[in-house]
């Protein structure tokens, strides 16, 4: 028999999208967190930049500006308006739940800046702001009374009931599917980088949330609407490749070709800095191009991008000396589960945040530093919608379980869908 287990709210994914929607939920509420792998192995954690905010009426206009040229203008205005306008209440939750960002001699946040900004408003802990904010996260949701992770399993289909969504089957890491009953799903379960060659993401990722949905006919959209990030480290070896943080070209780092002559605008948005690589790289029949960071300075360097100096200590290069090499690889998907303001989906009962979700803000292309601030503040109205909505009568009827052998051929056809797409895109923008 396959087992049952029941809870106020299931939510798919332990990013910063799954443990903010958490947070922010009753206390009263009972919550099961799932994970496909271990708690901390989501993209969230490997977030380097930062996360940006608004640094004062007179900087939205600006910020607007910025977010919407980088989308190419397809972005939805009332979504990118409460994505900035909510911006400094977010990073006031994260100071309070203990995230520590840069801050100067006086106590003030420092700002840095990244391409497709017209300004500095990108606040920052070193080079690992995504995993000081992720772990401080999971701690305090760990600490939950309410609230329990399950690690290694992984959500195969949603429970269907009634017009609404009342749960999730899972599969356990033995094997077995469980049936988790609830009120009400939450989708949070990251991005679509394991479906490709070159991705500076967990390859566990695969849209499993995105096939669900496909499947169950939830509303999705912008399937092609996939972000290559100009600079990952290149390497034969295989696996998810390691991102060359947009900050460290905000501080002054320089694109080279082979000949050491810079050849772009290194502060463009990313498909326009990535279009202008692989043409260089076409021209110049070479496999990469070079980042030059000696311009960024030692004292930079090493206080603001530690991780990634050590990491190309370690791949042979010293940042001080010589240029490094660096290549485009997927990096972030705009497109996903069509959500509204408050994350709701084309199915009553049914949430989802996150990179999972598609809610208009970055257009066709993320501006640089959005995707954890947008990804938080989705999570929070989910769990604030959900509060507010009157739980339905318990489910009792078991699920009539389907065939799942075939879940695996599903994800190869959306995973060829997405490339399709990516592929009719000049440079996947």
């Amino acid at each position: 028999m396959v087992k049952r287990t029941d809870c106020d709210v299931l939510i798919a994914g332990t990013g910063v999208a799954g443990l903010c929607c958490a947070l922010n939920l009753p206390r009263e509420k009972s919550i099961v967190l799932l994970t496909k792998a271990a708690a901390e192995e989501s993209d969230s954690f490997l977030a380097q930049g930062g996360i940006c905010m608004l640094r004062g009426a007179e900087d939205f206009a600006a910020y607007f500006e910025d977010t919407m040229r980088a989308g190419h203008y397809a972005n939805n205005e009332a979504a990118v308006r409460q994505m900035i306008e909510s911006s400094p209440a977010m990073i006031e939750e994260l100071v309070s739940d203990g995230v520590e960002f840069a801050r100067d001699e006086a106590g003030n946040f420092r700002f840095t800046r990244e391409g497709g900004h017209s300004r500095p408003r990108i606040l920052f802990h070193g080079d690992e702001t995504g995993r000081e904010i992720t772990s401080k996260l999971l701690a305090l949701v760990r600490a939950l009374p309410n609230a329990r992770i399950l690690e290694h399993c992984e959500l195969v289909d949603i429970i269907r009931a009634g017009g609404l969504c009342r749960g999730g089957v899972v599969r356990r890491e033995d094997g077995e599917l469980l049936d988790i009953f609830a009120a009400d799903t939450v989708l949070a379960t990251g991005g679509i980088g394991g479906l490709y060659e070159h991705s500076t993401n967990w390859q566990h990722l695969t849209g499993d949330a995105l096939a669900i949905a496909l499947r169950n006919g939830v509303e999705v959209e912008h399937l092609d609407y996939v972000q290559i990030h100009p600079t990952t480290f290149y390497s034969e070896k295989h696996g998810r490749r390691f991102l060359i943080s947009e900050s460290v070209r905000g501080e002054g780092a320089v694109l080279l070709d082979k000949n050491g002559q810079r050849f772009c605008n290194e502060l463009m948005p990313r498909d326009i800095v990535t279009g202008d690589i692989l043409a260089q790289m076409r021209k110049d029949g070479t496999k990469h191009v070079w980042l030059d960071m000696r311009p960024v300075g030692r004292e930079t360097l090493f206080e603001h991008f530690p991780t990634i100096c050590r990491h190309c200590a370690e791949e042979g290069y010293n940042v001080l000396e010589t240029p490094i090499p660096v290549v485009p690889a997927q990096h972030y998907f705009m497109g996903g589960i069509r959500v509204d303001a408050d994350g709701r989906t084309s199915l009553p009962r049914l949430y989802a945040a996150g990179e999972t979700a598609c809610n208009g803000v970055h257009g066709k292309n993320r501006l640089a530093s959005n995707s954890l601030l947008e990804s938080l503040i989705w999570a929070k109205r989910a769990a604030l919608s959900i509060a507010a909505s009157p739980a339905p009568p318990r489910a009792t009827a078991a699920p009539v379980h389907r065939m799942y052998a075939d879940y695996a051929a599903l994800k190869e056809d959306y995973a060829q869908r997405i490339r399709r797409e990516a592929e009719r895109e000049a440079y996947c923008d």
